[in-house]
Order: structure tokens, then C-alpha cells, then sequence
């Protein structure tokens, strides 16, 4: 373990024993229970962090650092994460006199100006500025007992890392002893979990300083459990001594926090859930008070006039677990790698909760009866604590061998079965889920990718070898409204005389719909002769949000075709008409993956066909998640489709084709090519 330096330390001495007066712990402190310098339930390890950083961890620090900031994929993302992360103690570092101050990222940015500059020699660790709010990542390690030294010390190297980037770390290990167990196992459970405490801290310390500060006196719990922030989670712990936790962030420690709390009344401690650790972390650093109940915004809180500070900006919760990542239920699927929790929560909570059937081979294979529990345990406690954190806030769930950035053996260079850790972030190879998230916020594949076209990530004995996705991202995301709605029924062409669906329905805002498509698409839509074009022809409508994408699908016939001849010979073809995202929202939040998702699993499971100008930037895009493609002799179109090549026929490609090349655009603006 580690201390910080003298004079901070008398700081933070001065700091929890004004705190422990006011809350009436003196006696407690007295007793060693709240010391601050160990476990306060097991041996108290020697700690040494009164040094200076050597010259050669400031050069990997700095190597690092350019390192990650180059090989941000886009600009946009290069942009973001210094807007979000480039204060004032992300690039203290060193540096040759004759380095450049700066690294020129792509087309010419730079870190913000409020990033210091690289200067010659050793530094003292990098302590944010006293108007900065810190920005911290909530982090859970299940069964870390369970994890070798190797797994364990590449997981703190990443963390370590993380906080080089600007994103520091509070560490909550769940050594998978509840309360009940504690007392039939007791000394021997209170010892695991003081080891485990103490083995994490001395891994982190092994990465440079500042290292890591045990904080196991801050913690209380109630009798009666606090309001449900949704139905599936309670919580009787919360945060009652907060000083111990924001004097180690204020000096770059990493605070791990044993799941132990103190009864209000007695005083007495014991072991508590680490879900209501992580959700009471979450709730006291994002300035929620407690009581506040919400659902899905923060509004009642933020009328609260009696509202705590803000102490930190919660940004991530990351679950660490021998099981990954949420486990999807379609076929084939494996890990969800993406979910959109207003969208998706109710149904993996279904499908997690219930013992899936004999015919459901695909998913008992991917979610065996021992790991059910603990990924729903995982995906209630994210859904839990992002419905009290701002909408920019994610989780991640990952193994530990994710996280680590562990190769497996059978993606070593020479086929030979050894383990061995990836952590140059200039490897394209192999992306660290939690760095790649933290530069870019979003998963490592896109959730919208078909499984198939996620790429190999090495070889083996010659012959490349899959590496599939085990964590999942999360956010709170947005509604998808689908009109018909799919889950009365699959969406079928309509019979010639039956009743339609309209764009001026009630149910559809059309001047938000053709704002949105005015956006997207940088044109002015001639919304009257549109309404006319799909008056009978229209399939069905997909809103993300509150109209920040969508799509719009058709049933067209082959040209010449009358509509009743086109539905009795079952040639109405499915068709996307528009395809927008408003430009705020365009690489963020996964709003296009959202609504490609809702259109190819929901809607159009059996394929759909669409068309996109040769040109257009986007049909890279198109031609990842598209299941073939062509491009369409003398004109402008490149015509693409998912329906899945088994069921390709001569006749459908050639309807297809002929719906593509006679659609009617329906633009105001004409001087752009069609």
C-alpha cells in the first residue's frame, strides 16, 4: 500500500477528524476503525508513497499519453475527450527540451489550452486545480480472489492508465460474501476480504505514484431502505463520512472501498451488498440527495434547494466480472455489445430472469445457469445507478482478461500457448475496452456490426482466429417509438384495400420528422410531394428519442407493377426511404446504431433494401451492416440490402434493383444529383 505525501497527509489527517467530531465517531476513530491507513478489519500492510515519479515512468507516462492521443479513431472523438477530460492534470509529464510542448492530433488539434504543458525532469503527481470537479469512474472487481496475479496486475496497470487520461478510479471489490455468509464464515471471510483489499492496492502501487488508499470508515447503513430508483433495486447504505473519500481524489489516490458499513445507531460494522456500495459511491459524488426518487432524469433533484455539492463527476461505472459482459439473447449473438437501457432493459431483465426453455440451446449456452444471477445482478446495478447520473455517463461490463488487455494464447504472434499482456495502445490489434470507451464512448465494435463482420483479432498456427466482444456498454439512451408498434404483430405488406398508416397521423410530429430530415441530410425536403409519394406505400416509422433519428420504410412494387398484382405474387419489396440523424447527434450516443438495430431485428428481420448516392460518405457505414451491395450501372446509386444471401433469389435482386432505380426523390432543392 501507499501514503501520499507528509504535508497532504496531515491534511486529510485534519480532514476526517473534523468530520468524525461532527458525526460522533471519535470513539470509533480511537478504537482504529476509522484510521484510514488500513483495512481496519485485518492487518494494516506497510505503505511508502513519498516519491517522486522516476524519469523513466515519466517517459512511458508521456509515451502513453501521445500514444493514446494519436490513435483516437476520429477527430470528432479526439475533440470530445479533451473538451471532457484535457483539465489541468491530464499531461503532467516530462518531456526532451526539444519535444514538442504539445501532440498534433488529427487535422491539427491540439490539447485545450488549460492543459499544462510538458516540462523537463520529474513532477510531483498532478493535483487538479481547486475550481475542478474530478472526474472518477465507479469501479466493481468481482471475485478478485479468484483472479491470478497476472490478470490482477494488468487490470490495476489499466486503471492506472485510465487515470493518466484524466478518468481516476474508486475500486469497490465483491469477494462474493453476503451478510448472512459472513457470519457462518467469519474471521476466515473478514481475512479474504482484507487480503483482497490489500492485494489490489499493492497492484495499483506497482504502476507508479500516486498509488492506491484503503477507505473503509465511510460508509453507513440504514435500517429501512432508501426509495427505489427503479423497482428491481433498494439500497440501506449510503454515504455518511465523505471527507475519507474526496481528500484521497483531491491527491490522485485511488480509493478502494471494502463493502462494509456502520449501523447509524451502534456503530457496529458489517458486510454489505457491493451493488449498494457502488449505487451510494454514485449517488453522494453526483450531489443526489438521498430520499430523491427519479425516473430517468434528474429533475426532482435539481429542484431540491437543499441539494448537495456535486463532489466528482461520475462519468463511468465499470463491472469487472469472471462472466463479461451481458450475454445477448439472439442467436449467435453472444455478448450484448451495446444496450440502450430505456429501450432494452425490460427485455434482457426478462430473458436473464427466466430459465430459458430446451429450444433455447443458443442461450443457455451463452448465459449458463450459474452466471444468470450475476449478470442480472450486473445489468440492474448499472440501469440503477445511470438512472441517477447525467445522460453522458455510461457503464461497462467486462472480464477481467478484457480489461487487462490479456491476449489469449491463441492469438500469440507464434501460435504458442502463452499469455501475454497487449497494452500499446499504437496496436490496433487488440483495443483495451476501457481506454477505447474512455477516447472515443463508444463500445469497441459497433452494436449495429453483424457478428460476421467483426474483425479477427490475430492468427493462430496459421489460420485467423475470431475474437469475440466480451463487454457490453451501457447507457441510459433514449426511447424508440416504432410505429406499428412490432411487438403486436411482425410488420407484413398490407392488403390493396386495407387500412394504411400516414405520415399525418396523430401518433407522428411531421414538422419534427421533416426538421430531422432537413437536418440529416443538409436539404430541404418538398414535404408536400413526399406525403403524396408515400401516402399508400408506407411501411412503417422508427423515432429515436425525441426525434433525434429515425427511419422511414416503404413497401414499393417493381416498376410496372400495379399494387394488387405486386401483394398477391408476394413481390412488395421493403424498402428504406430515409435514413437521418440530426447532425448534434451524429457519432454520439449510438443513435444510428439505435435505430439500424430497431429496423433489422424489430421491423425488417428478413431484410431490407435501400439505395445511397455512389458518393456519399456514409456507405462505408452501409456496406459493414449491409449483406451485399451493388452499384447500379448508368446512374447514381449504390443499392444495398440485409436480407440474408440464402434466401437471394434472380427475381428478388432484379425487384430490388428495379425498386432502387425508380423511387421518385422528393427534394426542394434540386441542384445535387440524384
Amino acid at each position: 500500500m501507499f501514503m501520499r505525501n507528509g504535508g497532504a497527509n496531515n491534511v486529510w489527517k485534519k480532514a476526517t477528524s473534523a468530520a468524525a467530531q461532527r458525526h460522533h465517531l471519535s470513539t470509533a476513530a480511537e478504537n482504529g476503525v476509522k484510521t484510514g491507513t488500513g483495512t481496519g478489519f485485518g492487518a494494516a500492510p506497510s505503505r511508502n508513497n513519498n516519491r517522486s515519479p522516476s524519469s523513466s515512468e515519466a517517459r512511458e507516462k508521456r509515451e502513453f499519453l501521445i500514444s493514446v492521443l494519436e490513435s483516437s479513431a476520429t477527430k470528432r472523438d479526439a475533440k470530445a475527450y479533451l473538451q471532457t477530460f484535457g483539465g489541468s492534470t491530464l499531461l503532467a509529464s516530462v518531456k526532451p527540451a526539444s519535444a514538442p510542448a504539445l501532440p498534433v492530433l488529427h487535422d491539427g488539434i491540439r490539447p485545450p489550452s488549460t492543459t499544462p504543458l510538458f516540462v523537463q525532469g520529474s513532477v510531483s503527481p498532478a493535483v487538479p486545480a481547486a475550481n475542478e470537479i474530478p472526474h472518477v469512474a465507479i469501479v466493481k472487481l468481482r471475485d478478485p480472489q479468484a483472479w491470478e496475479d497476472a490478470l490482477l496486475d494488468g487490470v490495476a496497470k489499466t486503471i492506472t492508465q485510465l487515470r493518466h487520461l484524466g478518468l481516476l478510479s474508486i475500486i469497490v471489490p465483491d469477494c462474493g460474501v453476503d451478510e448472512t455468509s459472513e457470519r457462518s464464515a467469519g474471521p476466515r471471510w473478514q481475512t479474504t476480504l482484507a487480503q483482497q483489499t490489500d492485494r489490489i492496492v499493492e497492484a495499483i502501487g506497482r504502476h507508479g505514484s500516486p498509488g492506491a488508499e484503503v477507505v473503509d470508515s465511510g460508509l453507513w447503513r440504514t435500517d429501512n431502505a432508501t426509495p427505489n430508483v427503479i423497482a428491481t433495486f433498494s439500497s440501506t447504505v449510503h454515504v455518511g463520512f465523505g471527507e475519507v473519500f474526496t481528500t484521497p481524489i483531491r491527491y490522485g489516490h485511488i480509493p478502494v472501498v471494502p463493502p462494509r458499513a456502520y449501523a447509524e445507531e451502534t456503530l457496529d460494522s458489517a458486510v454489505v451488498d457491493s451493488d449498494e456500495v457502488v449505487f451510494a459511491l454514485a449517488r453522494f459524488f453526483s450531489g443526489v440527495p438521498l430520499g430523491t426518487q427519479t425516473s430517468g432524469s434528474r429533475a426532482a433533484a435539481a429542484e431540491n434547494d437543499h441539494r448537495p455539492p456535486q463532489r466528482a463527476s461520475v462519468d463511468r461505472v465499470i463491472v469487472i466480472d469472471p462472466f463479461g459482459g451481458i450475454p445477448s439473447g439472439r442467436q449467435g449473438h453472444g455478448t450484448e455489445v451495446f444496450i440502450n437501457l430505456e429501450q432494452e432493459f425490460g427485455n434482457l431483465q426478462n430473458l436473464l430472469a427466466n430459465p430459458p426453455s430446451a429450444d433455447q440451446t443458443d442461450r443457455e449456452a451463452s448465459a449458463p445457469g450459474a452466471a444468470r444471477p450475476k449478470h442480472l445482478e450486473s445489468l440492474r446495478l448499472v440501469k440503477a445507478a445511470l438512472t441517477i447520473l447525467p445522460p453522458t455517463a455510461s457503464a461497462l461490463i467486462t472480464s477481467p482478461a478484457e480489461a487487462a488487455n490479456l491476449k489469449r494464447p491463441e492469438e500469440s504472434a507464434n501460435g504458442a500457448n502463452v499469455e501475454q499482456f497487449a497494452f500499446e495502445v499504437r496496436t490496433r490489434r487488440w483495443h483495451n475496452p476501457l481506454i477505447h470507451n474512455l477516447l472515443t464512448d463508444r463500445p469497441v465494435y459497433s452494436s449495429s456490426l453483424p457478428i460476421g463482420r467483426i474483425k479477427p483479432a490475430g492468427h493462430g498456427s496459421g489460420r485467423m482466429v475470431p475474437r469475440m466482444p466480451t463487454t457490453t456498454l451501457a447507457k441510459r439512451g433514449m426511447p424508440v417509438t416504432i410505429f406499428p408498434d412490432p411487438r403486436a404483430g411482425p410488420w407484413q405488406a398490407p392488403h390493396p384495400l386495407g387500412p394504411r398508416l400516414r405520415l399525418t397521423d396523430t401518433c407522428i410530429d411531421l414538422p419534427r420528422l421533416i426538421h430531422l430530415i432537413n437536418d440529416s441530410f443538409s436539404r430541404k425536403l418538398d414535404a408536400e410531394h413526399y406525403l403524396r409519394r408515400v401516402e399508400d406505400s408506407l411501411a412503417g416509422i422508427i423515432i429515436a428519442g425525441e426525434y433525434e433519428g429515425g427511419a422511414i420504410l416503404t413497401w414499393e412494387r417493381p416498376f410496372g407493377m400495379d399494387e394488387e398484382t405486386a401483394y398477391s405474387s408476394g413481390r412488395l419489396v421493403p424498402y428504406l426511404d430515409k435514413f437521418a440523424v440530426l447532425k448534434k447527434s451524429q457519432g454520439v450516443g449510438g443513435v444510428a446504431d439505435i435505430v439500424f438495430n430497431a429496423m433489422v431485428r424489430d421491423c425488417f428481420p428478413g431484410g431490407v433494401c435501400w439505395r445511397s448516392r455512389k458518393n456519399n460518405p456514409v456507405n462505408k457505414w452501409y456496406f459493414e451492416r449491409s449483406s451485399g451491395t451493388v452499384k447500379l450501372p448508368d446512374s447514381n446509386w449504390t443499392m444495398f440490402w440485409t436480407t440474408p444471401n440464402p434466401s437471394m433469389t434472380e427475381q428478388l435482386v432484379h425487384d430490388y434493383e428495379d425498386v432502387c432505380r425508380n423511387v421518385t426523390p422528393s427534394w426542394a432543392d434540386t441542384k445535387q444529383a440524384d
